[in-house]
């Protein structure tokens, strides 16, 4: 039993890993999200169902490679958090509403979680792992 013991005092002695890790991770996708703008502009057309936001499309998808490059590696991450906050608001309010819960690809519950996710570290900061600190 002490090993069990001894792991679980590490990982409460380590919790903070944890909030790195779900921050590196939510910026890396991010950061992917926008790549995959680039590379293929017309999908953020297709889920929004329009063309004529151009110029909003290409803010996110500057935000998405900037901010989540930005979260990843803790580099004003209040700032980056900030920025990504009303893309996500879009992606709930007015791309994923309709569709209603559990739905199959960009869903209503994973732009809600990343949303939520980024208010977590627009309050609560990068964490002890990040260039911030």
């Amino acid at each position: 039993m002490k090993s069990i013991s001894d792991i679980y005092k590490w990982l409460n002695n380590n919790s903070h890993l944890g909030y790195s890790s779900i921050r590196i991770f939510l910026g890396l996708a991010l950061f992917i999200r926008g790549l995959i703008l680039i590379i293929e502009p017309e999908k953020i057309t297709q889920l929004a169902n329009a063309t004529e936001y151009y110029w909003w499309f290409s803010y996110i998808t500057i935000m998405h490679l900037v901010g989540g490059l930005f979260l990843a590696i803790g580099f004003y991450t209040r700032l980056a958090s900030f920025f990504q906050i009303p893309i996500l608001i879009g992606a709930v309010f007015y791309v994923h509403i309709g569709e209603g819960l559990l739905t199959s690809g960009q869903s209503l519950e994973f732009a809600i979680l990343v949303m939520m996710l980024l208010f977590v570290y627009l309050l609560f900061g990068p964490g002890k792992i990040a260039l911030d600190k």
